[in-house]
């Protein structure tokens, strides 16, 4: 890779830290505002119907882009953005009205001037937040399962049925806050790209409805390939040489990318038994959730490997198994039994 690459790389790696250390901070401030969204976390059936809603979402996001109602789902990602953004900001401020106003602040700039640091930002703030949320109301069982069956349901949808390219389409010329932009030239901007219409020739990633979109390509002269970065100097071929890799523009990543993982570092240092660490900042973080942080990583690094090598791959497969195989390391080692560091001890 080139410099301006291993650049995009280290500012990916750092939004992905950004959003797990400040779900981490949020946990415990979420969990005494009374944000945990349902009755029982430990219910593994939660799962599959948060998984079932992400189908239902999923296809009327579809059906939105056919008919042509592309800004109704800007607007509701918009308003979404900005209701994610309160959560977050009436947890920190004790103002209220300064929490709503920074979170209308947040939708306002998306709305009239959705640059790539304004979406990033957005989204980085969304992440940490639904991750917060999502990891205080799903147990450990729960978390695993949402997490093993998004994977699979990821590699599905890119690799067989490839249903997330026409979501894709989409969602890129929305400009909204479901992607991470990467940037690896500060000349960049997002709002000079224009993608092409054509789905044979946009990548694979994450799935929308969970926050996440395909790592999408948009190439330096408005043209996308499936290398799930963007090229200065891109046409349609998608037989790209790798030594083109270093002379990318941006690449995108799916924010259900840096979530889903999340969700497990969260939820493993809100349930899991393991003592905390003792860090003054984040009480909250144990060992398990650390390692599940380290595993999360791990998986990141096998993803921008295949990234920078000019392949659109799905995401979740590689963080999503990271993150859950640290947290197992980290709970076996932290001394919690296997079977409460699955949360079957219940069942048993």
């Amino acid at each position: 890779m080139s410099r301006r690459a291993y650049r995009g790389v280290a500012l990916a790696a750092l939004i992905f830290l950004v959003v797990q250390v400040g779900a981490l901070a949020l946990v415990p401030t979420f969990f005494e505002q009374g944000y945990q969204t349902v009755e029982n976390p430990a219910d593994p059936t939660n799962s599959l119907l948060y998984i079932g809603a992400i189908i239902v979402m999923t296809a009327f996001m579809l059906a939105a882009f056919k008919y042509d109602l592309d800004q109704l789902i800007r607007l509701v990602i918009v308003f979404t953005s900005g209701l994610l953004a309160w959560y977050v900001f009436a947890a920190l401020i004790p103002n209220a009205l300064v929490a709503v106003g920074l979170s209308a602040a947040v939708a306002l700039a998306l709305l009239v001037y959705p640059e790539w640091y304004v979406i990033d930002a957005a989204g980085t703030l969304m992440g940490a937040g639904a991750a917060a949320l999502f990891g205080i109301s799903f147990g450990l069982l729960p978390a695993i399962v949402l997490l093993s069956v998004l994977a699979i349901y990821d590699a599905i949808s890119v690799y067989k049925t490839k249903h997330m390219l026409d979501l894709a389409e989409g969602v890129m010329d929305l400009r909204i806050p479901v992607v991470l932009i990467i940037p690896t030239t500060l000349s960049y901007s997002i709002l000079d790209d224009e993608f092409a219409r054509d789905t044979n020739e946009i990548g694979d990633g994450e799935n929308a409805t969970d926050e996440g979109e395909p790592a999408a390509a948009a190439g330096g002269d408005t043209e996308t390939e499936t290398t799930a970065v963007a090229d200065t100097d891109t046409d349609t071929d998608t037989d790209t040489d790798e030594s083109d890799s270093g002379d990318r523009d941006a690449f995108f990543i799916g924010l259900g990318d840096a979530v889903m993982p999340t969700v497990m570092v969260a939820s493993s240092a809100f349930f899991s038994e393991a003592p905390s660490l003792g860090l003054g900042a984040l009480p909250a973080l144990n060992l398990p959730a650390l390692l599940a942080m380290v595993g999360t990583f791990a998986g990141f690094a096998g993803l921008m490997w295949a990234v920078m090598k000019g392949r659109a791959h799905a995401g979740l497969p590689l963080l999503n198994g990271g993150a859950i195989g640290g947290y197992l390391v980290g709970a076996v080692v932290a001394g919690v039994p296997l079977v409460s560091a699955l949360g079957l001890a219940p069942y048993l």
